[in-house]
């Protein structure tokens, strides 16, 4: 049984590149192809003008270049920011992947770490974090 004086510690947030993914989703409509604007090793912010409630585990299908095929993945809605909120940049959702594989995990690493090395070296450590 957990401590009920144990204070939980939330893990580190990993470096987010700003990069465009086409994600398709599925929804009660059936799947739906947006396109992800960020995207970390533990989630990704899809550009929507139609963002799922807060609380949603969606089944997502992320392409990322050079791949064979996109990944499939889980997450789960954790924020959506509506369409002319003010100082939001882009309306949609972030999603948080879950229960992911350590090979699907270490494809997206691998691909986060090369887009981060291809920043200019000022700007690498500037990679926002969330």
């Amino acid at each position: 049984m957990a401590d009920p004086q144990e204070k939980h510690v939330p893990a580190p947030r990993a470096h987010r590149i700003d990069h465009e993914l086409p994600v398709a989703y599925r929804t009660v409509a059936g799947f739906v192809t947006d396109w992800a604007v960020n995207l970390s090793r533990g989630g990704l912010y899809i550009n929507t003008q139609q963002p799922l409630p807060v609380g949603t585990v969606v089944r997502l299908l992320v392409s990322l270049p050079g791949a064979s095929f996109p990944v499939d993945l889980v997450g789960k809605v954790t924020r959506t920011t509506a369409q002319g909120t003010p100082g939001s940049e882009v309306p949609g959702m972030a999603v948080e992947f879950v229960d992911v594989d350590d090979d699907k995990r270490s494809r997206i690493e691998a691909f986060v770490e090369r887009l981060r090395e291809a920043l200019p070296a000022d700007e690498r450590g500037s990679a926002t974090r969330k």
